[in-house]
């Protein structure tokens, strides 16, 4: 996802509106769904557990309520026209999403969502100019590091 993420970054800063530059990250936010299903249902299957076991469920139900607030939050900022906000606000609610869906997992996926809280509010109150690189930053780099630490230390 982290390599996505970066592609996704130089694709859309080279948009020429603001609503080209949100469809580009609508369109990777898609494909590392689909990234993130894939792996997880390869995980689950060479394990020999159901994906939404006991764990599997509790990490569903703890992710997806700041990933809907999210959803939701977009259309409001798209709406109301504070598109520059929603790299902090995503950065914010996947941070949270990880943190509490990280609470089931090993120690390391709650310090990764922290990451993307961190990145998140700084990015709130920075120019709404740096918005892509602070995307780049979490999206791509947090989750290149992370990913990279988790796959040498806990074998992905």
């Amino acid at each position: 996802m982290g390599i996505t993420a970066l592609g996704a970054a130089v694709i859309a800063s080279r948009q020429d509106s603001t609503l080209l530059w949100l469809a580009t990250w609508l369109a990777e936010a898609a494909v590392a769904i689909g990234i993130a299903l894939w792996t997880t249902y390869s995980k689950a299957r060479s394990a020999g557990t159901a994906l939404l076991s006991g764990p599997g469920r509790r990490f569903v139900y703890s992710f997806a309520p700041p990933l809907f607030v999210g959803v939701l939050l977009t259309i409001l900022l798209v709406r109301v026209g504070s598109i520059a906000a929603v790299s902090g606000v995503w950065l914010l609610l996947y941070g949270t999403a990880v943190v509490t869906g990280g609470a089931f997992s090993i120690r390391i996926v709650p310090l990764m969502g922290l990451c993307f809280m961190v990145l998140g509010t700084v990015a709130l109150f920075c120019p709404s100019s740096w918005g892509n690189a602070f995307l780049a930053a979490g999206f791509g780099g947090l989750h290149l590091i992370f990913g990279g630490i988790i796959a040498g230390k806990y074998g992905g």
